[in-house]
């Protein structure tokens, strides 16, 4: 997410905090360095020229002068306009009108609009409880119209069939119908995208913006698209009054730039970010975290709401139960631990939220060797017998070198996983007087943690 913008910020912040005093001298020399990283990182111009006039000002301030601990000072300078640059605080989506609301999906061809549209309805129905109906406008592009019936199935929400001979504002209102005769709370329209702005494209969404009165329109663009990205966003906002902006891809190897830029150029706030190909892979969008996540400090906070949503807490309080019970923990449960760490979104996706200083500490490589060794595990467990993995300890010399071909590995990899396995079952064998229960207590009682059913 934005690397190398966050590596060149965090190293400048780091300079920053070893400096004794504040001086309009090191102020100056760290504000080129700042303003060389923005532009890089494809930040618009007049962005970059008003960010750091916001900081010079507030940096060489009677606050900042003369403090006993000027870098950190500096350093929330910088991230309070970070934050402020991309709006501040968090800009949940409306739905305050009569039902059925009506969100509109602008963008350019390429930026996601479609899965994004999919990832907007699951999250709709998962977080504010509606019923979402989802439509395709887009006549033009072969097979979008599939591609939206195949996402919003996905995403546990209603389609409602159009095809390429009809027209868009015909395809529009009938949805609309159909979604006030059967009591929808959203309707979600994906409009056509072009490879370019053309005046063609804009008349359209114009049209079904009048004919649909949506209480959202949404911009969707692409974060990996930097300059681009505010020259088409722009565009739109003139065309349409944009009520937001979702910025896709922002997962990607992008420069960061227009995180930085769109909400500064169109005045339209960042409701969501993509951050994964998942369907679940759509964030509320947080300008002070995500600064944060800019400046190398982490977010803390969506790592534990990543981990929270990754855990079955159901699954988690009956093997509790069982292991309370005396019952053997097998390789049925190991699999479903492994299974639950591919749930949270992967290590990389993890290492993300971490703070950079903890973060740098695991190599790209680490990484990839770490997710692999997970993979590696979950298939050798699937290779072994039903009766294997509740009895593990038939597992022979026989059977280690059937599993091992069967799942594509040596056998000493096998007689590895084993091996972790019994420490495992070790841990909770400790644990049978109640202990792993104490412990989920005590995790349910953790503020932002759920409460487990039955512990008070």
């Amino acid at each position: 997410m934005a690397s190398a913008l966050s590596d060149r910020l965090s190293r400048i912040v780091k300079e920053m905090r070893g400096q004794a005093r504040i001086t309009e001298s090191n102020v100056t020399d760290m504000l080129r360095e700042v303003r060389m990283a923005l532009l890089e990182a494809d930040v618009a111009l007049p962005v970059v020229r008003d960010f750091i006039a916001r900081v010079k000002e507030k940096a060489l301030g009677q606050d900042v002068v003369g403090s006993l601990t000027p870098g950190q000072v500096l350093v929330g300078v910088v991230n309070r306009e970070l934050a402020a640059t991309m709006g501040e605080g968090v800009a949940d989506i409306n739905l305050a009108a009569q039902p059925p609301a009506v969100i509109l999906m602008a963008g350019l061809q390429g930026a996601g609009k479609t899965t994004t549209t999919a990832k907007l309805a699951k999250h709709l129905i998962e977080k504010r409880k509606k019923k979402v109906l989802t439509v395709s406008g887009d006549v033009y592009r072969p097979a979008a119209i599939e591609q939206l019936k195949t996402v919003t199935a996905q995403a546990g929400a209603e389609w409602f069939p159009s095809s390429a001979d009809q027209k868009p504002l015909d395809i529009a209102r009938a949805a609309l119908d159909y979604a006030k005769k059967h009591f929808v709370d959203v309707l979600l329209v994906d409009t056509a995208g072009r490879l370019a702005i053309d005046e063609a494209l804009m008349q359209e969404i114009r049209e079904l913006h009048a004919a649909l009165n949506p209480v959202e329109t949404l911009f969707v663009v692409d974060a990996m698209q930097g300059q681009d990205a505010v020259n088409t966003a722009k565009a739109f906002k003139d065309a349409l009054p944009l009520t937001g902006i979702v910025l896709t891809k922002m997962d990607g190897d992008s420069r960061g730039g227009a995180a930085l830029s769109v909400r500064a150029v169109t005045g339209a706030p960042i409701k969501f970010a993509g951050v994964s190909e998942k369907i679940d892979g759509l964030e509320v969008f947080d300008a002070e975290r995500h600064a944060g996540r800019i400046l190398g400090m982490g977010d803390i906070v969506a790592l534990v709401e990543q981990v929270t949503a990754g855990v079955d807490m159901a699954a988690a309080q009956k093997l509790a139960a069982k292991v309370k019970s005396g019952g053997d923990f097998d390789l049925n449960d190991f699999l479903d631990q492994i299974r639950q760490m591919k749930q949270m979104g992967g290590l990389s996706s993890l290492m993300d939220k971490l703070p950079g200083n903890l973060a740098a500490k695991a190599s790209d490589a680490d990484l990839t060797r770490a997710e692999k060794d997970i993979r590696r595990k979950e298939g050798i467990i699937c290779s072994m017998t039903p009766k294997e993995r509740s009895k593990p300890d038939l597992i022979k010399a026989t059977r280690k070198r059937r599993i091992a071909a069967g799942a594509g590995v040596h056998v000493q990899e096998v007689n590895r996983l084993l091996k972790e396995f019994e420490q495992m079952q070790g841990m909770m064998k400790k644990m049978k007087g109640g202990g792993l229960m104490k412990m989920m207590k005590r995790m349910g009682g953790m503020k932002g943690m759920p409460k487990l059913p039955g512990m008070g």
